[in-house]
């Protein structure tokens, strides 16, 4: 097994590579900085530019499996033009690499592509399992449908596709857990909202891991990539507050506060998403971390 990675160096892509370092799976990777080629030990990078359609047919060399995990962040401030830089650099990732796919001769047996469990309407009752075919209608929501309608269309190149609907990934280096711990570490962290609202979490070892697991068994198909143990966020504020050994004095932060400052965006923080884990456990994968308590102490 050979792996092509794009997207390899975000939070996600990197700790993949780590894992596949250790099971002896070669990587290569697709980067759009030529610059940047070498940046990842143990991995070849090749450049590439989705918005023109460039790409190294290089990369594709003895590759069995591709990982497309490409897409601008969600983080920046949604105006119009962002929200379809948003969609678009989801499209057009997929979309080069299986241009380039059906015009060679390839080894390429198996896609999988990142997707969100903002898939699922927002909902405080709502257990969510891939069964469930009917997305919400914010405007991620809309996003995902789109990507993943682009991944089912490497089936239509007969290469059999996993999609892995990823929900708050904590870790150490970055991401949500960093935007969360700032202001609890300055003694102003608050829960959001009512705070009643479910956060379906997975620690960054068990994200990359769902991504080992799928490439290893080869299996097909949705698959949430939650952990187990959803907490709100009104408890994830708690637990974090406690590792810290700060203070929560803080009333919630409003609603319409939260709609006021980030617009749009504030859906990030006040959807509300229960998903299962069920399906993914059912194939086999053992998660590390079910409990956050024991994951923040790990990554904080």
């Amino acid at each position: 097994m050979k792996v092509l990675i794009a997207g390899a160096t975000g939070l996600i892509g990197k700790e993949i590579i780590v894992q596949c370092h250790e099971s002896g799976i070669p990587v290569h990777f697709l980067s759009t900085r030529k610059n940047q080629l070498d940046s990842i030990e143990g991995a070849k990078g090749f450049y590439w530019n989705p918005t023109s359609g460039e790409i190294d047919l290089a990369a594709f060399d003895g590759v069995t499996a591709i990982v497309n995990l490409a897409g601008a962040t969600v983080s920046k401030k949604w105006t119009k033009a962002y929200k379809e830089i948003i969609l678009q650099s989801r499209l057009q990732t997929a979309q080069v690499i299986r241009d380039s796919l059906a015009k060679m001769d390839h080894s390429v047996s198996h896609y999988i592509s990142a997707s969100g469990i903002s898939f699922y309407p927002s909902s405080k009752t709502k257990l969510y399992d891939e069964s469930y075919d009917t997305a919400g209608e914010s405007f991620l929501a809309q996003v995902v449908v789109e990507w993943e309608k682009a991944a089912y269309d490497f089936s239509k190149l007969n290469i059999p596709v996993s999609i892995v609907r990823t929900g708050i990934v904590l870790s150490s280096e970055g991401g949500a857990l960093e935007k969360i711990v700032k202001p609890i570490k300055m003694g102003m962290g608050a829960a959001l909202g009512s705070g009643d609202q479910w956060q379906s979490w997975i620690h960054i070892s068990d994200i990359a891991g769902i991504y080992l697991h799928l490439l290893k068994s080869r299996q097909e198909g949705v698959f949430n990539g939650v952990c187990g143990g959803p907490v709100t966020n009104k408890k994830m504020t708690k637990v974090i507050a406690s590792h810290l050994k700060k203070p929560l004095w803080l009333p919630n932060v409003p609603s319409f506060v939260l709609k006021l400052m980030l617009g749009e965006m504030a859906s990030l923080v006040l959807e509300s998403q229960l998903v299962s884990a069920s399906k993914i456990e059912e194939s086999g994968y053992r998660f590390e971390y079910v409990n956050l308590e024991k994951a923040i102490e790990n990554l904080l």
